[in-house]
């Protein structure tokens, strides 16, 4: 095979980490893109409200960009579209339900009439360029999830993003095995596989387990019961409605991105409720507690969430009731587990009763676990393994799977977003490194906020500011007056009392022993100083004017 059929696989994210998914494909200058998800910030993003991946690769040869294929409807693979297509101007191919989800989450953000879609559906297939695609279904916790046969001349490549092999899944519609082991005979020469519950051994287990959890929380609770969950968990909301149904209470939806989801998911017939168990959430609230449930954003303990808000008792619409049960129906995204810890502490403080995943089965995951993940390459049995979504100890762990298997090591490549992977003949090989670092959101500003910043605001956070305003005669260099000191978050005013006397007398020891060329001087002494008494190190600014 010569060096024109080359396949490039450029991992722009989602390699590395947990979230902001997004696969680019290179063949003879042409692209396709599979996924643009966003990342929910750490704890130690300050300010952040999320993450997008670095695509500058692709604005860079935005001409040759094809398409973006989307798997499914989750915000790790469908929350950055709308920066996509600002900057690049592509058709989207998605199943029906995701479409939908994409189109409504478009709306809310004013940038629907930018968007050009092809719908796509499980079964089907699509030339785009040099690559043919075929879809096939695969289970996951939203209905209308598919994976990916990749055809090129370079090779077959099956792209499984999430995936469980869920035999009784809620929505009846398993993976498709056949197509997995038809792929298997053609021989498939790269599989890439989602790695996210690599270190989780034996099988995930099936959503339908939900099901009587869910019953006997509402058999036992005698107030309302708040369910919290991800607004695209679209199998949830199914579930949450039958036990309501079965209780004898009607559902309501509380926030905006819940209600269009689930209003977009009735249309297209992927949940069935009927009209007369969905009330408004201003009805619901004057109802009988013990006949209402309602769904609600927030299961990660968001400050500006729902539950969030319910937590700190500022929530507008409702607030907490004596009574309340309150169900928090995800997993932990992995750095979010203190936040989650103390949202439901102070629930608990507000008198509410909560279950979550770790004294019920009330969530279970949407991901593979190591005897699916074998499964799957028993399945397939490819001749080169690319593990993908999840942190480099999942995505290690997952290729140690592979080789265990009977993948040759050598055939098997873990890498981080931003290095290029290139197929050729029966080889799969290093290319170049790319940069593939994070893109932070805050507000409407996009990609302002660097790693420089956020480090400034972990410094603020930890240490405080302590900010020296001076005044000097321009002639003589004197001060014209003493020093004014102002601290934020550094030390408590008795402390302050000490210790801001004693840095007016450093700063105007350096003033006077100095023509003050640079106030580095001032920084530097103020520095020394409160390390030497506080053994802290708070952010020292100094304004200086001349008169």
């Amino acid at each position: 095979m010569s060096k024109k059929n080359k396949l490039r696989i450029i991992p722009l994210g989602g390699l590395g980490e947990v979230g902001k998914n997004m696969m680019a494909y290179e063949f003879g200058g042409d692209i396709i893109v599979v996924d643009a998800g966003i990342m929910f910030p750490h704890n130690d993003m300050l300010g952040v409200d999320y993450i997008i991946p670095d695509f500058e690769y692709l604005i860079k040869r935005a001409n040759r960009v094809l398409g973006l294929i989307i798997t499914h409807g989750h915000e790790d693979h469908i929350g950055a579209i709308q920066h996509v297509i600002d900057q690049i101007n592509v058709p989207i191919y998605a199943t029906p339900l995701t479409r939908g989800l994409i189109e409504g989450k478009l709306s809310r953000n004013n940038a629907q009439h930018k968007a050009q879609f092809k719908t796509i559906q499980a079964g089907e297939s699509s030339k785009i360029g040099p690559f043919q695609i075929e879809y096939f279904h695969v289970s996951h916790s939203i209905p209308d999830a598919v994976g990916l046969g990749i055809t090129t001349p370079a090779g077959l490549v099956i792209h499984m993003s999430d995936f469980k092999f869920d035999h009784t899944p809620v929505d009846g519609w398993p993976t498709d095995f056949a197509k997995l082991s038809e792929f298997s005979t053609r021989g498939v020469d790269l599989l890439l596989s989602d790695s996210t519950n690599a270190e989780r051994p034996g099988w995930t287990p099936s959503e339908s387990v939900i099901g009587p959890a869910f019953d006997k929380v509402f058999a036992e609770a005698k107030g309302r019961v708040i369910v919290a969950t991800f607004a695209s968990l679209i199998s949830r909301v199914q579930q949450v409605a039958d036990a309501a149904a079965k209780h004898g209470r009607k559902m309501a939806l509380a926030g905006p991105s819940m209600v269009d989801n689930v209003k977009i998911a009735r249309k297209m017939k992927y949940l069935n409720i009927p009209d007369e168990m969905i009330v408004p959430i201003d009805q619901a609230l004057q109802m009988q507690d013990h006949k209402v449930a309602i769904m609600c954003t927030g299961s990660q303990g968001e400050p500006s969430s729902i539950v969030g808000r319910l937590s700190a008792g500022t929530n507008r619409q409702f607030d907490l009731k004596p009574g309340d049960t309150i169900v928090l129906s995800s997993h932990p995204i992995p750095g979010n587990e203190e936040t989650i810890s103390k949202t439901i502490n102070r629930l608990l403080r507000r008198g509410a009763k909560v279950i979550h995943d770790g004294i019920a089965p009330i969530h279970v995951s949407g991901h593979a676990a190591q005897e699916e993940q074998k499964l799957l390459i028993n399945l397939v049995k490819p001749k080169h393994f690319m593990p993908i979504h999840g942190e480099l100890r999942q995505l290690m762990r997952h290729a140690e799977l592979a080789m265990q298997l009977g993948v040759e090591p050598e055939n098997t490549i873990v890498v981080e977003n931003g290095q290029v992977v290139e197929l050729i003949g029966n080889k799969i090989l290093l290319g170049e490194r790319i940069p593939g670092d994070y893109v932070f959101v805050t507000g409407e500003s996009i990609g302002d906020i660097d790693h420089d910043v956020m480090r400034e605001r972990s410094q603020l956070a930890r240490n405080g500011i302590l900010l020296i305003d001076i005044s000097v005669d321009k002639f003589t260099g004197r001060l014209l007056h003493d020093p004014e000191i102002i601290t934020r978050g550094f030390v408590s005013p008795e402390e302050a009392e000490t210790l801001i006397p004693e840095v007016q007398k450093r700063v105007m020891d350096v003033v006077h022993d100095s023509k003050l060329d640079d106030e580095k001087d001032i920084v530097n002494a103020v520095k020394s100083y409160l390390h030497q008494e506080t053994k802290r190190r708070p952010m020292v600014f100094v304004t200086l004017s001349k008169a």
